[in-house]
């Protein structure tokens, strides 16, 4: 069984590299509708929709044209995330999101951060790097 160190992460907007990754998660989840009724012994439910959202956080790169500058609030884009490297035959996630929040924070005595929040739009699936 294969681990992984996670700075070998990569996001990428299409084919374009997000610079000064230090984080990201992604997270899917699946509608539920309750079908139990009078008498039944145990839950029970069907499935209905998924959804996938997630974060990147990074340190502000403004000079990132083609990846934060790109990640404005309501864009919509080709999400790829890498959480094994982006080397041929790596696995990564990919799909189509809309980012919904930014956050930049500045501290007195830290590195300036951004923080993108973005809400998929339609499948999230596993590829192999080529």
């Amino acid at each position: 069984m294969a681990t992984h160190h996670g700075n070998e992460g990569v996001v990428k907007i299409g084919s374009d590299t997000v610079g000064e990754v230090t984080e990201f998660s992604v997270e899917s989840g699946i509608d539920v509708a309750d079908d139990t009724v009078m008498g039944d012994t145990w839950k029970t439910h069907l499935t209905g929709q998924k959804e996938w959202s997630g974060s990147v956080s990074c340190f502000w790169d403004e000079g990132d044209t083609t990846g934060q500058e790109a990640l404005t609030e309501g864009a919509s884009v080709t999400l790829k995330l890498y959480p094994e490297g982006a080397s041929t035959g790596d696995k990564y996630l990919s799909g189509t999101a809309t980012v919904t929040r930014i956050t930049l924070s500045a501290s007195k005595d830290a590195v300036v951060t951004r923080a993108f929040q973005f809400q998929g739009n339609g499948a999230l699936a596993w590829a192999t790097a080529a």
